[in-house]
């Protein structure tokens, strides 16, 4: 009988081949505890068979993996209990999603809260049962014939769509089973600690044209007390949902009659959007980037030069035929910068050229994906492009890390992940070029000391990318920044620089967003800061509030002095008691409300109160402006 050698931490047990996971680790002792296994990297289950050597690391229902596991497990106990409670219900699919999971069915109406407890009563039951997760391999006629007579069609429809050489397997959990690829949790009496959250509408297969589903949404942890740790994060999140506070700030909206996932900026909003484009622009001019502004809309050739008509196009809105030719409205900015490019031959001398362009684009996103500012179909993106040497790719890298950090950390930002995407199976480019573009990204991450995880064949097809994603005050992580080394476009748009050898040669071009979209990032900076932004961020920096008419005039002096020194400043001398004018204030989370009465009026002075209810002590305007001035300045704002 032929063996294969595991280590599992410092033990080694040969075992024969075929040894499934859950016994190795038993054989080792190191079963107990453990919920799931990686095998050399890959996230395996009890279930899985070793057919070689391998290094097994034991996975508790906490770790990351173990939590994969334990949301998929819940997710198919959660699809037992809905079908046992309404038989008519038909399963559709049931993935893990960030910090949960879901599960779509074909149901004739929506599922109500009260539904949402009877299911959480019968997953509870099926839980106590500890019934087993039972992994088995069909053929693909099996497979099909087990489901056609349950009347499973979604299910049928996805083996069919299966490649030939797909393995086809299915989780047996006693009174139910599921077709699924796994990994599972050995029983269901590993899930501790779970919460059905929301039930919504969802197409199937995301297409507007298929059957809309009942999707149910939820959540599983380690414990009780993880789960309560995240409920209560949930329930602030909902309180910083940017689309509420959006509303009740008075920044932004969006409206049907105009269009789903078009955003329309209030002077509020836009005030918050200037300032952070100006902030932009002044920081890429001072790191030797040259502005461009290029059109909305450009012959569809264009598209069909860049790959996008090819790659991109259900992203797209439909071309428009005008004056006998097709025009595409843009989803991209960076052909146009490669037209730039090309209007002149470039020496080797011009290099790195850095463009930036803040540029309107347009996707096609499905109405069932749209979200506020975070997912829109018209948003305007913090774009740049650097054309160089294949030599400077590391040095130009670096740069934009460090312009990537000092931008986010400037906006409150300091907890990142970083991740580098390798090759995928079909890309463009020499292996050549992908190896030197690889390594220079690796080499400028580690240069900045920032740890960082490797996506294999994650990157794009035409080339390798570093991807950060930033932590807001809740913990969650978005992706805003990107750098991507691209061999593609410059080679299909005939690109070319004049070597020192007085040769042709195609320049290397990288990709890099900061923010990515204004419009997500300002949804982001919402919700991070709950709506109370900082002071040199808030559209309305300072109120100046009157007790009677009679402090009129010298409040409008006070309002003078301080618009003079550039603040954004409203004033509220309404005939209305104090009292409503303080909540006002705080409900619109203004910095710093300035109360003038007599005795102000009598000392010169004014009494500021902070947007928490702090009041200081009475001073004059000008040093209230000193008190203020360094929160004021965004470099310095968070060290006072």
């Amino acid at each position: 009988m032929e063996e294969v050698q595991i280590r599992i931490g410092d033990k080694k047990v040969k075992l024969p081949r075929g040894t499934t996971v859950g016994e190795a680790l038993g054989a080792a002792g190191d079963r107990e505890g453990a919920v799931a296994a990686l095998a050399g990297g890959k996230l395996v289950d009890f279930w899985y068979e070793l057919e070689d050597d391998a290094v097994l690391t034991p996975l508790s229902a906490g770790s990351k993996g173990g939590l994969e596991v334990i949301r998929h497990t819940t997710a198919h106990v959660m699809a037992e209990a809905v079908q046992s409670l309404y038989p008519e219900a038909k399963v559709t699919i049931g993935p893990i999603v960030e910090d949960g999971f879901y599960y779509d069915f074909d149901y004739s109406r929506g599922f109500t809260p009260d539904d949402l407890e009877s299911i959480e009563a019968r997953m509870r039951e099926i839980i106590k049962e500890n019934r087993p997760l039972v992994r088995k391999v069909c053929s693909r006629e099996e497979a099909v014939g087990i489901f056609e007579k349950d009347g499973e069609t979604y299910k049928v429809e996805i083996i069919n769509d299966l490649p030939e050489d797909e393995l086809i397997t299915i989780y047996d959990q006693g009174k139910w089973y599921d077709l699924c690829r796994g990994p599972h949790a050995p029983s269901t009496g590993y899930i501790k600690a779970f919460k059905l959250l929301s039930a919504a509408g969802a197409y199937w297969r995301g297409d507007e044209h298929n059957p809309m589903l009942q999707r149910i949404y939820g959540t599983s942890f380690a414990d009780k007390k993880a789960l309560r740790t995240y409920l209560v994060r949930l329930e602030e999140a909902k309180k910083r949902d940017h689309r509420r506070l959006g509303k009740e700030l008075d920044l932004f909206s969006i409206q049907e009659e105009i269009g789903p996932g078009l955003v329309l900026w209030h002077p509020k909003g836009s005030r918050i959007r200037k300032i952070i484009e100006d902030f932009w622009r002044e920081e890429h001019e001072r790191a030797g980037y040259e502005l461009l502004y290029t059109p909305h809309i450009a012959k569809i050739d264009l598209w069909k030069t860049s790959g996008h008509v090819d790659f991109y196009k259900e992203n797209m809105f439909a071309p428009m035929d005008v004056e006998n030719s097709t025009y595409q409205i843009k989803p991209m900015n960076c052909p146009f910068h490669c037209m730039i490019y090309k209007t002149r031959v470039r020496s080797y001398r011009e290099l790195p050229i850095r463009w930036g362009e803040i540029g309107a684009v347009y996707r096609f996103e499905r109405s069932g994906v749209l979200h506020g500012l975070l997912r829109a179909r018209g948003f305007s993106q913090d774009d740049a492009h650097i054309f160089c040497r294949p030599e400077q790719i590391e040095s130009e890298v670096l740069g934009v890390l460090d312009l990537s950090v000092m931008v986010l950390q400037t906006f409150g930002f300091d907890d990142y992940e970083v991740f580098i995407s390798t090759r995928p199976e079909k890309y463009v480019g020499t292996e050549e070029n992908w190896e030197k573009a690889q390594a220079a990204l690796e080499a400028a991450v580690r240069e900045k000391g920032l740890p960082y995880e490797i996506d294999e064949g994650e990157g794009t097809f035409y080339g390798p990318k570093i991807d950060l994603k930033i932590k807001d005050v809740l913990g969650r992580a978005w992706q805003c920044s990107t750098i991507q080394v691209d061999f593609n476009l410059p080679e299909r748009f005939g690109l070319s620089y004049v070597g020192e050898d007085n040769a042709r040669h195609t320049p290397i071009m990288i990709h890099r967003a900061i923010l990515g979209s204004f419009e997500r990032f300002f949804g982001i900076l919402i919700e991070h800061y709950g709506g109370a932004f900082p002071l040199w961020l808030s559209p309305v920096q300072i109120k100046v509030a009157t007790i009677s008419e009679g402090h009129v005039p010298y409040a409008e002096g006070v309002v003078g002095v301080l618009k003079g020194g550039s603040f954004r400043v409203e004033s509220d001398f309404r005939n209305e008691k104090l009292g409503l004018k303080v909540r006002e204030a705080q409900i619109e989370k203004v910095p710093y409300l300035l109360v003038i009465g007599d005795k102000e009026v009598e000392t010169n002075t004014v009494s500021p109160r902070e947007r928490g209810g702090k009041k200081l002590s009475p001073m004059s305007v000008e040093e209230f402006i000193g008190t203020i001035e360094m929160e004021n300045d965004r470099r310095k704002w968070r060290e006072v």
